[in-house]
């Protein structure tokens, strides 16, 4: 970098003053007399022009090295690793202002770029010195079913297709007020292409490329999108706060607030409130024993595929805890023998798998997680 400093410029400009005016004086002389020399006065303009360039050259490297900003350059590195979807759900205007962010400011966590993933969280941490933060991804859901065959129009729109265009139109043109117009709009400004929409008029996820930047959950005007955690599957794909009978006019498959999912739920995750079944992700141990119960299937279980329990010979106790949980009534077998699962009547929901005290029993689709909580759980106990 240059080192130009005021008293540099000023010794600059005296010696161009010392050489272009004599040549001035020349020129206005030549002027009075009548006549001019082409030559000199091409020479004397090349000579000023030169001056002038020259001076403004050194002011301007001196004003870019007095106002210079240095740039950490672990912004780059962040940078580099990040998304560059520039989608906002960092909560930054950019990637180039979260990467400032997280390198200059001790609080700003590593794994706030969602398109990212965990491995864009280990790679920040690992440039910025910062402890890395793994979350549990999260996906963008659909809280509605109601397709153009299964629910009834108000009038016939002929508007843009857009669902914020087609909502000034008096709420939309369906008898729901609170579902999904089926116009698109998520689909449309979805970064990633992750939104699509079925032969039905409604959205549908491909959680392989969603990242939860919730672009579509701003666009949609009936905020008929969440973002829900990846492994929290069974939820109440509704959002109608009418009484259900209204409910059952305007759709076939709302939620019309029976309260069945409450009185089945083992975990108290589901209630009924302003006359929609609401399922709390904290509670819920995505049994699925809802979805089988809800009599409008307004609860849908986005788990792709539900195995059955299986009981190990060697390693049941006859302890009977698995008949005294199972819902369905699949279990069975003698006090201190070994038990056996109906295969005809579990549904999978993996609560005898969680209430087993001897990991005895396995297939369901919680069996990892529950086998490896009471594996850790045995180790600090015998390191106690």
């Amino acid at each position: 970098m240059l080192d130009i400093n005021h008293i540099d410029i000023i010794n600059f400009i005296n010696d161009i003053s010392r050489f272009i005016l004599p040549h001035a004086e020349a020129a206005g002389d030549a002027e009075l007399n009548g006549s001019v020399d082409l030559v000199s006065a091409l020479k004397f303009t090349a000579v000023f022009v030169a001056g002038l360039a020259a001076i403004f050259g050194f002011g301007l490297a001196y004003a870019a090295q007095k106002f210079s900003v240095v740039m950490d350059p672990k912004i780059d590195e962040v940078k580099n690793v990040l998304a560059g979807a520039h989608c906002g759900a960092c909560g930054f205007a950019g990637c180039q202002q979260y990467a400032e962010a997280v390198v200059q400011r001790a609080e700003v966590p590593t794994n706030l770029c969602a398109p990212a993933g965990a491995h864009g969280a280990e790679m920040v941490a690992m440039i910025t010195g910062k402890k890395a933060v793994i979350t549990e991804p999260q996906f963008a859901r659909i809280m509605c079913q109601g397709g153009s065959s299964r629910t009834v129009k108000r009038f016939v729109y002929n508007g843009i297709i857009d669902c914020r265009a087609a909502v000034i139109a008096g709420g939309g043109d369906k008898s729901c007020i609170y579902g999904c117009l089926g116009y698109g709009t998520c689909a449309h400004v979805c970064p990633f292409g992750a939104m699509s929409m079925n032969s039905d008029n409604i959205p549908v996820v491909d959680v392989s490329k969603c990242t939860a930047c919730k672009k579509c959950v701003e666009a949609c005007p009936k905020k008929v999108i969440e973002i829900t955690p990846g492994s929290k599957t069974v939820m109440t794909a509704c959002h109608s706060k009418d009484k259900g009978a209204a409910t059952r006019k305007n759709c076939q498959i709302g939620c019309i607030a029976c309260g069945m999912c409450e009185k089945v739920c083992p975990f108290e995750a589901a209630s009924v409130k302003d006359n929609c079944s609401k399922i709390d992700p904290a509670k819920c141990k995505v049994c699925g024993l809802c979805v089988r119960k809800c009599p409008t299937k307004a609860i849908v279980d986005l788990l792709p595929i539900r195995t059955k329990a299986v009981i190990s010979a060697e390693k049941c106790i006859g302890c009977d805890m698995c008949t005294k949980v199972c819902p369905m009534e699949a279990a069975s077998g003698e006090m201190k023998k070994t038990h056996v699962i109906n295969q005809d009547k579990c549904i999978g929901c993996g609560i005898c798998t969680a209430r087993c005290p001897k990991q005895a029993i396995s297939g369901t689709f919680n069996t990892v997680e529950v086998h490896e909580a009471a594996r850790i759980k045995s180790e600090v106990k015998k390191a106690a």
